[in-house]
């Protein structure tokens, strides 16, 4: 099983430039379960699906594997509305990879930056364009943001 120990934080829009068009992707949930979810991705011509367990402080399960095209455009449109449409940007800062997510549609505005971790204490230096950490706000979860878009919120 794969141990996914992730940071979120949110960006200072006035610093950060995207190195590059960067890669969209489409993803919708089949299950929104608190304990669980079950994600379908599509980008580019390559699709996953992904079964994450419920976060323990910033580490989670995650289990991802290849599927079919065909089949991820099938499963997509039994997945929860909307579905997530976003461009990931990968940076690299200090040897460690951050990847910045610029949300469309519902979520248009939103921009999140993420960073994985071999370690929960592993150290990092912070981009000077890192905003607020939300790594613990569950309203930044892409799960939680396809139940109640950013445009939605007050």
């Amino acid at each position: 099983m794969t141990i996914e120990i992730e940071r979120k934080f949110l960006i200072q829009r006035n610093r950060w430039q995207p190195e590059g068009p960067g890669r969209r992707m489409t993803q919708g949930y089949l299950s929104r379960d608190p304990d669980r979810t079950v994600r379908v991705r599509i980008l580019g011509e390559e699709a996953f699906m992904t079964v994450k367990s419920k976060s323990t402080g910033i580490s989670r399960t995650e289990i991802e594997f290849p599927i079919a095209l065909e089949h991820a455009r099938d499963l997509m449109a039994l997945c929860f509305q909307p579905v997530i449409d976003k461009t990931r940007h990968e940076m690299l800062h200090d040897g460690m990879l951050w990847e910045v997510d610029v949300f469309h549609g519902a979520n248009e505005g939103l921009i999140v930056a993420e960073i994985e971790l071999p370690a929960e204490d592993t150290p990092f230096t912070l981009p000077d364009w890192i905003g607020e950490e939300v790594s613990h706000d569950p309203r930044y979860t892409n799960s939680r943001l396809s139940e109640q878009p950013f445009q939605n919120w007050c």
